[in-house]
């Protein structure tokens, strides 16, 4: 019983195989399909799309052709699913640049704008200018006679295009001679060689727009982010300069920066004329710390506080020399009320941040590299603040309230030096003072909180401690009736 069955299956299979070779052979006979809108309403879009496009097409006589250059365009532009609609609703007549047209007498330049991937649109109007929706072979008498007017024909791009002839004869599409006519002749379409790629005008528009624009809004090339290895943070640039606002330095500054780079000598008696005007200089200082960007709370401390900008200018007039560790932006912006709100908190920490000696980042990184530590004096005596190299830098104060030299050489003139870092310094404060000399942790709270007690109160309260254990070792010894300070 299987040998029936199976020569069964046997003769379906040969069957379906003679059917499916005859009907092929069918349609290639039968006529093509008049394009009137009643056959294009009897059939769906993908009947029409599958008479169009079969092995005899003209789309594919246009991939297999030795118009290669133009196919590819084609195939870059994702025209071929248009080209197929094209000729599904009708016959089609393409105009195929040879390709020595497209390899070697195109501009580079124009091509390089047609490959652009922004620039596809541009791209696929000029393909579809090289095709017509009709089928016009070359007598058919679609050009007209030499010396005639030309023609106009409606391409699938949606603009015109002039068809002609010359005084010899030569059938010209555009200013383009057609070299070989009816090169490929398919049932729905014709192929026509012509000698040089036809560029509409609304594409050659679009290329002396980008031209014009690239040549004269040029973007000046910008560098990859940096990144600060020790905060692991990106570096902010510097801000833009305004068209038509002021240098961020005076031209006259950069080019005569004071009388002396050294550090300037101090006013000696009767000689008025010794006298530099600081009140300038810090106004100076000031406003290159807004300019500069990212350290506006500090400038805005300093203009407030008219107090503490008269003073700096009042030394600087004297002949003294300052270096000021500027915190930025980031750094202030993480101070508490706790830390603001005694009296005078403010002027106490920016004290703290001035050093009464001229300090270039070369000369503080060549000293910690040099001695390893050095402490340097502040206007708030007799506090120092300590500086030590780490991690190829400047590092200033003592753990967690430590800040790095963010910002080297901000200003420099000889008499005022600015240096950012990225923390608010504060000066140690012993335990006793922490724990209010009880060993309670709640005065211990706000650990870097400007101490309130000062320095000669401070140096009272250590020779006390210092006396009470001379005391207590001579009460041992049987000596303390001996001194008076311990009665």
């Amino acid at each position: 019983m299987g040998a029936p069955l199976y020569g069964a299956v046997l003769l379906f299979l040969v069957l379906s195989a003679a059917t499916a070779e005859v009907v092929p052979e069918q349609q290639q006979k039968q006529p093509a399909l008049p394009s009137s809108p009643s056959a294009a309403g009897g059939a769906g879009n993908s009947n029409s799309s599958t008479v169009g496009v079969n092995s005899n097409s003209v789309l594919v006589a246009l991939l297999d052709s030795h118009y290669t250059e133009l196919a590819e365009l084609v195939e870059k532009a994702l025209l071929l699913q248009s080209l197929e609609d094209a000729v599904g609703r009708g016959n089609v007549t393409i105009f195929a640049p040879r390709n020595e047209a497209l390899e070697r007498d195109l501009d580079p330049e124009f091509r390089a704008f047609l490959l652009e991937p922004r620039n596809l649109r541009s791209l696929q109007r000029l393909l579809l200018f090289h095709v017509l929706p009709s089928r016009l072979h070359s007598a058919s008498g679609a050009w007209p006679a030499a010396g005639a007017a030309s023609t106009a024909r409606m391409t699938l791009s949606g603009e015109h295009l002039e068809l002609s002839a010359d005084a010899d004869s030569t059938m010209l599409v555009g200013a383009a001679a057609v070299t070989k006519p009816d090169a490929v002749v398919r049932p729905d379409g014709v192929i026509h060689g012509i000698e040089r790629l036809l560029v509409p005008r609304s594409v050659q528009e679009d290329f002396n727009r980008r031209r014009s624009l690239a040549a004269i809004s040029a973007v000046l090339p910008t560098g990859a982010p940096e990144v600060d290895p020790r905060t692991h943070r990106l570096k902010k640039p510097a801000p833009p300069v305004p068209v038509g606002a002021p240098p961020v330095l005076p031209v006259w500054d950069a080019m005569a920066p004071g009388p002396s780079i050294a550090p300037a000598p101090a006013p000696g008696p009767n000689s008025g004329k010794a006298h530099f005007d600081g009140h300038s200089q810090v106004k100076d200082f000031i406003q290159t710390l807004v300019l500069y960007g990212g350290y506006n709370e500090l400038a805005d401390i300093l203009v407030n506080l008219t107090s503490l900008a008269t003073e700096m200018g009042r030394l600087v007039s004297e002949g003294y020399v300052l270096t000021v560790l500027a915190p930025n932006d980031e750094a202030m912006a993480r101070l508490t009320t706790d830390q603001l709100s005694e009296p005078g908190s403010p002027e106490n920490i920016l004290y703290y941040h001035m050093v009464p000696e001229y300090q270039t980042e070369e000369s503080m990184y060549n000293a910690v590299r040099r001695f390893g530590t050095v402490r340097y004096d502040t206007l708030r005596l007799p506090q120092k603040v300590t500086a030590r190299e780490a991690d190829g830098s400047v590092k200033f104060g003592h753990g967690e309230g430590s800040a790095y030299l963010f910002d080297p050489d901000i200003y420099t003139d000889g008499r005022i030096s600015v240096q950012g870092i990225d923390a608010v310094l504060f000066p140690p404060v012993d335990d006793t003072a922490k724990t209010g000399g009880g060993g309670s942790s709640a005065g211990a709270a706000p650990a870097r909180k400007a101490p309130a007690v000062t320095g000669t109160a401070k140096s009272k309260l250590r020779r006390g401690r210092l006396l009470e254990g001379a005391c207590q070792m001579m009460g041992f010894l049987g000596r303390r009736s001996r001194f008076t300070s311990c009665q």
